[in-house]
C-alpha cells in the first residue's frame, strides 16, 4: 500500500473534471453526541477518533451499495492525530492499494483524491475525517491557545497575546469592524446570518443547535471578541465524516445519483495579509480561486444554485457570499435579511445549519450537505431542481472552492 503524506493539491484542469463522483456519505451523531457530552451522565465515555471514524465509514459504505472489497484507496484526515493508514485500513477491514495522509481540513483532500482516481492509482477511495475537540477538552483563544510560556504563536495568523489577538475570532472581529465603518452595518444586521443558519438547523435532526433563536437572544448573548457575539462563532463538537469517491464511469448503477466533482481552485495571500484580510476581506483570492473552479467545470457563477461556505464566523460567511461574487461588496447582509440565503431564496446557503448551528467539521460536513442536495435527498430543506453547487473552505489567507454537479 503506497503511503503519500502531504500531497500537493493538483492544479485545476479540465482533464480531471467530472472524472470522479461521490457515491457514499456517512456522518456521526453530532446532536446526540453533543447532548451526551454536555450531560456527562454516570458512566459516560467520550467518543474516540477511531470509534467516530468507524461509525461514519459503516454508514457511508452501507448507503453506497459497495462492498469492502470494492475499496482500493484510502485518504485519512485527522485534526488531533489518528491511526496511520495501514492500521486504519485493518480496522475498517479494507485493503487499499493507494493511500494518502493529507492535512485535516477540506482544503485539498478531495481534489487530491479525484486526481489520484483520474490517474488510475485507485478506482474507489474512502476518505475519512475525524475530530474529537470536546472529548479532549480542546480550548480556543486566551493564554491557553497562543502566547503562553513554551507555546509558539502561529505567525501566519498574527497571533500575539499582548495585543489580545489570541484566536481566529479576533480576525473576524476586525473584519466586521472595518465592514461596519465602510458600509454602516450594525450588530443587528449581522445577527440575521446567525438567525438564518439556526432556522436551517432547526429542520436538520442531526444539527447540534436546533433550538429557535431570536434577534433579541442574539443581541443579549455575551461578546466573544467585540463586536462579535456568542452566536457569531462556530460550535465545537466531536464527529467524523466519510466520503466514498469512485470513478465516474463506475458510479452509475449504484443506489444513489452520483455527485460529480466538476471543478476546484486554490489561491493564497502572497503578501500584505492584513490589508487583504481586513480591508479586502480576502475577495482577491476568492475571485482568483473561484474563477479557476468555474473554468475547470466549464460553468458560469450564475449556474450555481446552492453554496456551502466555511462559516467559522457569521461575517466570514458574508465575506464569501460577496467575495465569490454572488452579490456586490457591502450587499451581503441585506441579501441575507431579505431571505435570499434560505431554502427557496435566490441562493440557499449552508442549508443544514453550517458551522454556526449544524456541526463544525472543518468543511467536511459541507460536502455531505452538497451531496444530499444534489441527490435530491435533503428532505424538508431540499432545494427544488438543483443541478449544481459550490462548497468553499476559506481561511484567513487562502481559498479552496469546489464545484459539484448532479450526475446521470
Amino acid at each position: 500500500m503506497s503511503d503519500y503524506k502531504n500531497a500537493g493539491m493538483p492544479p485545476p484542469s479540465r482533464e480531471f473534471s467530472r472524472k470522479a463522483a461521490i457515491v457514499g456519505v456517512g456522518e456521526t451523531d453530532y446532536y446526540l453526541d453533543y447532548k451526551a457530552e454536555r450531560a456527562k451522565a454516570p458512566g459516560y465515555e467520550p467518543p474516540t477518533t477511531e470509534g467516530l471514524v468507524l461509525t461514519a465509514f459503516e454508514r457511508a459504505l452501507a448507503e453506497s451499495g459497495l462492498e469492502r472489497g470494492d475499496i482500493d484507496g484510502l485518504s485519512t484526515s485527522f485534526t488531533y492525530g489518528g491511526p496511520e493508514p495501514e492500521a486504519l485500513a485493518q480496522m475498517l477491514g479494507i485493503k487499499p492499494r493507494y493511500s494518502i495522509q493529507n492535512g485535516n481540513i477540506m482544503a485539498g483532500p478531495l481534489p487530491i483524491a479525484c486526481a489520484a482516481i483520474a490517474a488510475g492509482k485507485c478506482d474507489t477511495m474512502v476518505m475519512v475525517y475525524s475530530v474529537a475537540s470536546r472529548a479532549i477538552g480542546r480550548q480556543y483563544g486566551g493564554s491557553t491557545y497562543a502566547g503562553a510560556a513554551g507555546a509558539g504563536a502561529p505567525s501566519s495568523y498574527y497571533y500575539y497575546l499582548p495585543w489580545g489577538w489570541s484566536s481566529q475570532a479576533a480576525h473576524w472581529a476586525l473584519m466586521f469592524r472595518y465592514y461596519q465603518a465602510t458600509y454602516g452595518a450594525t450588530e443587528a444586521d449581522l445577527g440575521a446570518v446567525a438567525l438564518q443558519l439556526r432556522q436551517n438547523a432547526s429542520i436538520n435532526p442531526n444539527a447540534v443547535m436546533q433550538t429557535p433563536l431570536t434577534l433579541q437572544q442574539y443581541l443579549d448573548s455575551r461578546y466573544i471578541v467585540r463586536p462579535l457575539h456568542l452566536f457569531d462563532l462556530c460550535v465545537v463538537n466531536d464527529g467524523a465524516v466519510c466520503l466514498i469517491v469512485r470513478r465516474a464511469d463506475m458510479a452509475r448503477d449504484l443506489p444513489h445519483k452520483p455527485v460529480l466533482v466538476a471543478g476546484w481552485g486554490e489561491a493564497k495571500v502572497k503578501n500584505d495579509k492584513m490589508h487583504t484580510m481586513v480591508r479586502e476581506r480576502l475577495r482577491p483570492i476568492m475571485q482568483d480561486a473561484g474563477g479557476q473552479a468555474l473554468a475547470m467545470a466549464g460553468m458560469d457563477l450564475a449556474e450555481i444554485q446552492h453554496f456551502e461556505g466555511y462559516d467559522a464566523s457569521s461575517i466570514h460567511l458574508i465575506n464569501q457570499i460577496e467575495g465569490f461574487g454572488f452579490v456586490e461588496p457591502g450587499a451581503g447582509l441585506k441579501f441575507c435579511q431579505e431571505g435570499n440565503m434560505a431554502v427557496g431564496g435566490k441562493l440557499p446557503v449552508n442549508t443544514s445549519g453550517g458551522n454556526l448551528s449544524g456541526s463544525y467539521m472543518h468543511g467536511w460536513s459541507q460536502i455531505v450537505e452538497v451531496v444530499r442536495q444534489l441527490r435530491h435527498e435533503a428532505g424538508p430543506r431540499q432545494i427544488a431542481g438543483i443541478q449544481a453547487s459550490m462548497s468553499a473552505l476559506v481561511q484567513t489567507d487562502q481559498a479552496h472552492p469546489i464545484i459539484f454537479t448532479r450526475g446521470e
